[in-house]
């Protein structure tokens, strides 16, 4: 172990250690909220722009904040997103892109928000409340028509493939990214990561159930275990080392002893 060779592994090692050792204490800075929000926080609304930016995820104590923003609804850009739960019953959503007004941005380039405008027991009832809402959209021409969105602020659910068999334009999932596949007018936008969740439904639509998200502990137990985790993988680097070397020293050992029990270099005598 006090070779050069072994003495350079063992370096190595310190360094490899001393990686996970900082990504382990990453891990523990990311598992404790060291400024959590106060208590029904989520339950004051927020102007969306104030809340999250254009692109970027939604940081896990704001998932369902309640948030407001104003805007108008593109025309051919209500969707319908299946099995969707109200109540442990299973319906329909109906959803839109709502184009925000450049005033209520922080931005001057076109900005969109995917908003759940209601749900709907039926596909049929579904597709009656967008040919509803699709011509109020087409009769909206000034700012004065803007419509007022109030609803809870929730993360992509991520994009699914449809079900087997089905058309392949089928959403099951509430995506902002499957949804801007679909939309219209998109050049040049920006467009939230989040979705919005209306409080109040549209076109004859129930509200969708949209509770307030229970009271963290402030503790994110995921982290606390993969800070474990590097550290098991920091004391891992030098049992490695450790490992290799005392494999090295008992090759050179058994060698040793074999040398010893074969001076000539041939075989010892055969016993008589």
């Amino acid at each position: 172990m006090l070779r050069p060779r072994w003495i350079g592994m063992l370096l190595l090692c310190l360094v490899v250690a001393g990686v996970f050792a900082w990504l382990g204490q990453w891990q523990l800075g990311r598992a404790v909220q060291t400024n959590p929000l106060p208590p029904g926080a989520t339950e004051e609304v927020q102007e969306l722009a104030t809340v999250a930016a254009p692109g970027e995820y939604l940081p896990e104590p704001l998932v369902g904040q309640r948030v407001e923003t104003a805007g108008r609804w593109v025309p051919g850009d209500f969707i319908v997103v299946q099995s969707r739960f109200n109540d442990d019953v299973e319906g329909y959503w109906v959803t839109g892109q709502l184009r925000i007004d450049p005033a209520r941005t922080e931005t001057s380039a076109p900005t969109s928000v995917a908003v759940a405008v209601g749900w709907a027991a039926t596909e049929e009832d579904a597709r009656a409340a967008i040919a509803e809402l699709e011509e109020a959209a087409s009769a909206s021409s000034s700012d004065a028509d803007a419509v007022e969105v109030t609803g809870r602020l929730i993360s992509d659910e991520g994009p699914l493939l449809p079900p087997r068999g089905s058309d392949p334009q089928t959403l099951t999932r509430m995506s902002p990214a499957a949804l801007l596949g679909q939309w219209h007018d998109v050049d040049g936008l920006f467009v939230y990561r989040p979705y919005v969740a209306s409080v109040d439904p549209l076109a004859g639509l129930e509200a969708i159930s949209s509770p307030a998200p229970a009271e963290g502990s402030g503790i994110n137990w995921l982290n606390i275990f993969y800070a474990l985790e590097w550290a098991i993988f920091a004391g891992f680097a030098f049992y490695l080392w450790y490992r290799l070397a005392k494999d090295a020293w008992e090759k050179e050992t058994e060698d040793f002893e074999d040398a010893r029990r074969e001076p000539d270099g041939g075989p010892e005598p055969a016993a008589s």
